[in-house]
């Protein structure tokens, strides 16, 4: 079986792939997916070795690098900030080059996105995007390999998000826009995604065909939807803002009511962990037309192919 090549030496943005690498990664998923059913071994990345550094908590995250990569053949070291030097002040630039005369590939799971930028450009081998404040290409790729089981073509398919504009947003926003699939967001005028992410997502739309539409109108934004998408309101590092943003955000969920407003049969998405009774209604998440906890499944087959294409070079 063919391992799926990518141009990118890292996976920063979702962006950094073309529309062709992403298919062929979820093809190659595809595959990996079928082979663990099955119980067949593919030890595509015998010997090698992923450094996982967390300086945000993670249950999803963790748990599919660090097991994908032992079904590989693969061994992944948990990395806190907390107990390497870079909680004590080491720069970014330096573990960077440290870490790659150790392993084979880096994960960074971080706030500031620049934090990952840093690690890249200092970095001899692959780094991987785990989340920043600004994308979560992981996520997104395992949301549209979901979309892409029922679907196979995505062209034309609608992806409706209610909720913050926020860094999984912005990577369903662009995503979109390069596989040619619609998107619309429901948000209210404050928490819109940011203005240089949604003009990136139209000039590349303009290659593929995706119609972009971000309206405060949920009525508007959900008609015709195939699938309805949320987040939770306060992102890791917001508990700030978590009484202003829970009482602007009240009605941009995802209850029964604004499900009905979607093309029949639309199926529920959600990237977890959900806060229930907030952005997404109990019975919504918990009903046949949810496919939540198969996104969550799906990050452990997208990764596993992410990480063939970037560290088998």
């Amino acid at each position: 079986m063919k391992i799926p090549t990518v141009k990118t030496k890292d996976l920063l943005s979702i962006a950094d792939l073309s529309k062709d690498e992403i298919i062929n990664i979820f093809k190659f998923a595809t595959r990996l997916k079928n082979f663990l059913l099955r119980g067949k071994k593919h030890n595509f990345l015998s010997g090698k070795t992923l450094a996982m550094i967390f300086e945000k908590s993670s249950t999803r995250t963790r748990v599919s690098f660090e097991t994908g990569i032992y079904q590989l053949g693969g061994k992944a070291l948990f990395l806190d900030t907390n107990d390497i030097q870079v909680g004590r002040g080491e720069t970014i630039a330096d573990t960077a080059k440290v870490l790659s005369r150790y392993v084979n590939a880096i994960m960074l799971r971080t706030f500031s996105h620049r934090n990952v930028e840093e690690l890249a450009e200092n970095a001899d081998v692959p780094v991987i995007n785990g989340l920043s404040d600004t994308t979560h290409p992981c996520q997104a790729l395992a949301d549209f390999f979901t979309i892409y089981e029922r679907f196979n073509n995505l062209t034309g398919v609608k992806l409706f998000y209610i909720g913050d504009g926020n860094n999984v947003a912005n990577s369903l926003i662009l995503g979109a826009a390069i596989l040619g699939m619609n998107i619309s967001l429901a948000c209210p005028e404050v928490y819109f995604p940011p203005k240089q992410v949604l003009e990136k997502a139209k000039r590349l739309s303009l290659n593929s065909g995706a119609q972009i539409t971000v309206t405060p109108d949920i009525t508007k934004a959900a008609k015709d939807a195939n699938f309805i998408y949320t987040d939770v309101w306060i992102s890791m590092g917001q508990e700030k803002d978590e009484k202003k943003k829970k009482k602007i955000l009240a009605k941009y969920k995802i209850s029964r009511e604004v499900l009905n407003k979607c093309a029949d049969n639309c199926l529920v998405m959600h990237c977890l962990p959900a806060y229930r009774g907030q952005e997404i209604d109990s019975d919504v998440m918990d009903s046949d037309r949810s496919i939540i906890f198969e996104q969550a499944e799906n990050r452990l087959h997208v990764q596993k192919a992410i990480m063939c294409a970037l560290m088998k070079k």
